[in-house]
């Protein structure tokens, strides 16, 4: 049985998430138990020995089977570490009576169509749009559309699907291309529903926060250096504090919390991506998540005995004890475990630059081989470098895939300093990518 000091947590997760084990290291550091949902077949999750396996795409039923679950193991917190869980914490969390964002919010959060259409109603600046059908007459679709612009799935993340186009035939091109990885997602659907909207030129950002109650505060702004104009858009480098004026960057926090509270997100994290150029900051996405993949290794909070000074970014009544005047570094998961479980905290940023690279995966295939680790480890500045896909297994290049090659981190004094880091590490590495194609005539 859980006692009263011990604090329990769900973490909704997939197969492949990079995330569970920051989570439990942060749980361990806090001694909070940590059970894992993993989006499976219950009679796989067994086999596997996996604590719990609930169906996402199922999320009434789901949640359901977790408010049963809670019977048994009480839950003080249901996390979605990524988006496919989101809607499915939501749900789990009303049913049990845990604070989270409403089933609404997450629901919107999650669907591109009803998120623009939700900017668009309360004026959050969001490029022109518009949902159609594969259904639909292509031809006709084509007349319709200004160009250039972005086609795009209503639900795939990571920018999986999303292509632009610049004239009719090449929007023609693209939306057979995303009906076919729409088919191959969803086999059992004769149409899927696709969202066009107008390509918004500028600088791109992603912005982290955390919301408690409805009030926002700014983990980390990150600039994303290299151009992002499509075709596809494959994101590499990450790099904080943003290079943008102050004025600028205020702008992006005010449009990203007018964001937040039309969709009705209220409490934990947030992942917001925008572009920004003459007219001011665009809302492309909002996610009520933390950032992806391997990225949050980026962000470090210093936890020590003058947690409390100008520099610090607090959350209201939100403060870490630490009597002992203990310095150690915190994590994002930390953050997100502290305040989900109602634990205090505050967040002082590190005074350092850092940066993150998501290795592209630069054409499709299979990775026979890569080198060059140690030389890019040895670079000035470069924290680790992890090559997360395996050797002799497929790689799927943007716009039909969904992963990296692996993750380049960096931490130094100033963003300049990093990104060049982050350049001449990544110029270290060598991947041999075999077309399958090939392999299967040897």
């Amino acid at each position: 049985m859980k006692t009263k000091a011990t604090r329990r947590v769900l973490l909704l997760t997939t197969a492949r998430t990079y995330r569970g084990q920051a989570f439990q290291m942060a749980a361990d550091q806090l001694g909070i138990d940590v059970i894992r949902a993993v989006d499976m077949r219950s009679e796989l999750a067994e086999h596997w020995q996996l604590e719990l396996g609930v169906d996402y795409r199922d999320p009434d039923s789901a949640a359901a089977r977790i408010a049963q679950f809670s019977k048994e193991m009480p839950l003080d917190a249901i996390l979605a570490v990524d988006d496919s869980g989101t809607l499915l914490a939501a749900k789990a969390s009303a049913l049990l009576g845990l604070r989270h964002n409403s089933p609404q919010a997450s629901r919107a959060a999650s669907d591109k169509y009803l998120m623009r259409s939700i900017f668009a109603e309360h004026q959050v600046p969001c490029p022109w749009f518009r949902r159609f059908s594969t259904g639909d007459d292509l031809a006709g679709v084509a007349a319709l559309v200004p160009y250039p612009c972005v086609v795009k799935p209503l639900d795939l993340n990571g920018s999986r699907g999303v292509i632009r186009a610049d004239d009719a035939s090449e929007f023609m091109a693209a939306v057979k291309r995303l009906d076919a990885l729409l088919q191959s997602v969803q086999p059992t659907q004769a149409d899927h529903s696709y969202l066009v909207e107008a390509y918004i030129s500028g600088d791109e950002v992603a912005l982290e926060g955390m919301l408690d109650d409805g009030e926002l505060t700014i983990l980390a702004l990150f600039d994303k250096p290299d151009p992002l104009v499509g075709p596809f858009f494959e994101e590499t480098i990450y790099v904080t504090p943003s290079r943008h004026p102050a004025s600028v960057q205020e702008s992006i926090g005010r449009c990203a919390a007018t964001a937040a509270a039309a969709l009705g997100l209220r409490d934990g994290p947030i992942h917001a991506e925008l572009r920004i150029n003459d007219a001011g900051p665009w809302m492309l996405e909002i996610a009520g998540r933390s950032i992806g993949g391997m990225c949050s290794q980026t962000l470090r909070f210093r936890l020590d005995g003058s947690i409390l000074s100008d520099s610090s970014t607090v959350i209201p009544n939100l403060v870490i004890p630490n009597p002992a005047g203990i310095s150690r570094d915190v994590s994002l998961e930390e953050l997100i475990l502290r305040q989900a479980c109602g634990l205090p905290f505050a967040l002082p940023r590190t005074g350092q630059a850092s940066g993150v690279m998501m290795i592209p995966i630069p054409e499709s295939g299979i990775l026979k081989d890569y080198s060059g680790v140690e030389l890019a480890e040895a670079v000035p500045l470069i924290e680790d470098v992890q090559i997360t896909a395996k050797r002799n297994y497929s790689l799927t290049a943007l716009p039909e895939g969904d992963s990296y090659l692996g993750f380049i981190f960096a931490r130094g004094a100033t963003p300049e300093e990093v990104e060049d880091a982050l350049r001449v590490a990544h110029d270290c590495l060598l991947f041999e990518i075999m077309p399958e194609l090939a392999l299967s005539l040897m």
